[in-house]
């Protein structure tokens, strides 16, 4: 015959819940005496350090190995890459002409993009550098930081600088402006100490007529070796990259135009058909006129 089970009161089990979190009889506090609960802190506590001090030995050995100006490693490639301004995610540049706010966006980016080319701000940071040589800064067993940087000077992208210019870069009068900047790689000598400039041109040679006339700025696309090698953004602190400037002048309106830049130097290659974007950018642009 089973024996039923003698049933306890709440006041009985509450005995029993404040007896498991602190025994007066034993003295226990959660199952275990003071002497128990302090060699087991004791434990994690030496044990925690002992991560803490080799992690932070670790980390102190690494950072022995790394240069604070010039990454130990780099991802991006030994080939350039060029991009445009303005820049949008498709790079694809349209708008209308009669539409101030289509084309409002662009002249903004531009401006915002320009500001730090002016010629004050150039003329109170950067050096007037002797053209048509590479602005080489070695170290020569002294850390020679900050690198000193050439001047870029905003007039010199002529009808595309923006400066005192009522059609808005050409957004304004359908003769758009377009500016092309080659990425940054540290240490690169771009040009291989022979000129170098940037051509434009449509990306077919059927649609070349109605791409139509352009002019660039600097005159021929040139791009001065003066403005390389490049030391690193927190060496090189006021570097200002140089910029080729594309104006359209007769672009047939309504149609949509696939134009490509590249940069022509002696080492950098624009054919490699795995990165469209190493020494060359491809973009389209459309001006709309109603």
């Amino acid at each position: 015959m089973a024996i039923e089970k003698e049933k306890k009161t709440c006041g009985q089990v509450m005995a029993e819940w404040r007896e498991g979190i602190w025994n007066p009889r034993t003295h226990q506090f959660m199952g275990r005496t003071g002497t128990s609960w302090a060699l087991i802190l004791f434990f994690y506590l030496v044990f925690y350090g002992f991560l803490t001090a080799l992690f932070t030995l670790t980390m102190w050995v690494m950072l022995q190995t790394v240069d604070p100006y010039i990454p130990k490693y780099q991802d991006r490639l030994s080939v350039p890459g060029m991009m445009i301004r303005p820049k949008t995610d498709t790079l694809d540049v349209t708008f209308n002409v009669s539409n101030t706010e289509s084309w409002d966006r662009y002249v903004k980016m531009l401006n915002d993009f320009l500001e730090p080319y002016n010629d004050s701000i150039q003329a109170a940071t950067n050096d007037a550098c002797r053209p048509g040589r590479y602005n080489e800064q070695p170290d020569n067993g002294v850390l020679n930081y900050p690198k000193r940087a050439c001047q870029f000077n905003r007039t010199v992208l002529g009808a595309c600088s923006g400066l005192n210019d009522p059609t808005y870069y050409g957004y304004a009068d359908g003769r758009p402006c377009i500016l092309i900047k080659m990425n940054r790689v540290i240490n690169f000598f771009a040009g291989a100490n022979q000129t170098m400039n940037v051509t434009c041109a449509a990306k077919k040679e059927e649609d070349a007529q109605k791409l139509g006339e352009m002019v660039m700025y600097p005159p021929n696309g040139h791009i001065d070796l003066m403005y390389f090698p490049y030391y690193g953004k927190k060496v090189h602190v006021n570097y200002t990259q140089p910029i080729v400037a594309v104006k359209f002048l007769t672009l047939e309106a309504n149609v949509e135009h696939s134009v490509e830049c590249k940069v022509n130097a002696v080492n950098i290659a624009t054919t490699d058909e795995r990165d469209k974007f190493a020494g060359r950018v491809a973009f389209k642009i459309r001006v709309n006129r109603d």
